[in-house]
């Protein structure tokens, strides 16, 4: 079939006849039975471009074509290239053919969602502290909000009023003081005022600032020393003593027996039991001072010490294990020599850590003491050392009863079975606010009550 662009020639004579031969040389028009239809043109095999197509060939044998980028158009020329804070401008990359490529983009979601994964999973292994975690920030949903326990400065006198009622909520590792008044009373010795010294009976304003100074350093070595609530020999306190009383404390922590106990002296605890949470005690209480009548000094002091404890490595098991019978010591600790020279359970059995939601309780021990300083022209004492005098006791909250081994065996919540306890551990008495310190302290050593909070 004859193409457009290339007619086979016209005959040079003839003639058609109704006008097929234009050119009137007599011969046959090779295009007189040509049609242009739609067959005609698909089956063309050179086409004619577009005079677009040879502007834009023409144009680009000189100008090589440019990724416009944005609403440039191939018009306006290449892009000037171009600094961006001081670096060099990448090259574009082309394909084969001379197109810009397209760069690849970082791909970002993958990372973030095996990111996101791996965190549910940890969430969901340790759902205990993630509900820790959400409470310290956003509080406790099973709770009230937690309200910040107003500052309280050192008595200086006998208190009116019970402290006020707190948030009911859980003690942990964390937050030891969740739930007691005592989180707003002073830190250890902080609470140790002492009065101004003056002239009393035969001693000068030195000494009974001395005598003042030395009652003091006996209530931290009894009551803080961390040793000694790791339930150590309190040796520091021992040496502050009298001969006699340094005699009586020593056999009490040897043998000690209802009526010796070690407690009546100092705060302990066994480590494998009842461990101490950090190394703050809170202490609220005062200190007095008065001439005896006879020429001597009484010095007199009532203070409440609150210890924050957590679970030692034995507190599930001896919590499900039957109590001793009333007045019998439990074996919580390594038969003492005679000497009283026994290694404190703390240094015996390593005790393992724990998690900072565990749950925790306080012990909270009230001591009222009267330390007598005699003249020493009509008494063969000591003045350097410390003698009890009359109408001192000592009273515990969460503690067990009836139990007298030289600790105090405080009670987990965690813990806490429904076993029968042995007679003389089953608390009796009223409830009693153990920060409630109005009243005198009861010495009569009667019946094992309840508190109405700890």
């Amino acid at each position: 079939m004859p193409i457009a662009e290339d007619p086979e020639p016209r005959p040079a004579a003839g003639r058609e006849p109704g006008g097929s031969d234009p050119s009137e040389a007599g011969g046959k028009d090779p295009f007189a039975d040509l049609v242009l239809d739609e067959e005609f043109v698909r089956g063309a095999t050179v086409q004619e471009q577009s005079g677009r197509t040879r502007m834009l060939a023409a144009r680009w044998k000189h100008t090589p074509p440019v990724d416009p980028g944005g609403r440039r158009s191939v018009n306006d020329g290449p892009a000037k290239a171009g600094r961006r804070f001081g670096r060099k401008p990448k090259a574009q990359p082309v394909d084969p053919w001379g197109n810009p490529r397209p760069r690849r983009r970082l791909e970002w979601r993958a990372p973030l969602y095996v990111a996101l994964t791996i965190a549910v999973l940890l969430a969901a292994l340790n759902i205990d502290g993630l509900r820790s975690w959400y409470a310290g920030r956003h509080g406790d949903s099973g709770s009230a909000a937690h309200t910040p326990v107003p500052t309280v400065a050192p008595e200086t006198a006998k208190p009116t009023t019970a402290p006020p009622k707190v948030d009911d909520q859980q003690p942990t590792v964390d937050h030891p003081w969740a739930g007691s008044p005592a989180e707003g009373w002073p830190n250890g010795t902080e609470a140790f005022v002492l009065p101004d010294a003056r002239p009393i009976g035969v001693f000068s304003a030195d000494q009974v600032a001395a005598q003042l100074q030395s009652v003091k350093n006996y209530l931290i070595a009894a009551n803080l020393d961390p040793k000694v609530l790791a339930g150590g020999r309190p040796d520091a306190a021992l040496a502050l003593l009298d001969r006699e009383e340094r005699d009586r404390a020593t056999k009490a922590l040897t043998n000690p027996s209802k009526d010796t106990d070690p407690t009546g002296w100092f705060s302990r605890f066994d480590q494998r039991e009842a461990i101490l949470v950090g190394d703050v005690v809170k202490v609220q209480g005062r200190i007095t001072v008065e001439g005896d009548g006879d020429k001597g000094v009484l010095v007199h002091t009532d203070f409440s010490y609150v210890y924050p404890l957590r679970p030692g490595p034995d507190a599930a098991k001896r919590a499900a294990s039957p109590p001793p019978p009333a007045g019998v010591p439990q074996p919580t600790r390594p038969a003492a020599p005679q000497d009283g020279t026994a290694k404190p359970v703390g240094l015996l059995v390593p005790a393992d850590d724990v998690a900072g939601d565990t749950w925790t309780t306080r012990t909270v021990v009230r001591r009222v003491d009267t330390f007598r300083f005699y003249d020493p022209a009509r008494y063969r004492v000591d003045p350097k050392r410390l003698v009890f005098g009359e109408g001192g006791g000592s009273d515990s909250a969460n503690a067990a009863c009836g139990v007298y081994d030289g600790y105090y065996h405080p009670q987990f919540d965690q813990f806490a079975t429904d076993r029968p306890e042995a007679p003389g551990t089953r608390p009796t008495g009223p409830a009693t606010d153990p920060y409630d310190r109005r009243e005198d302290l009861s010495t009569d050593g009667g019946e094992c009550g309840s508190v109405s909070r700890y």
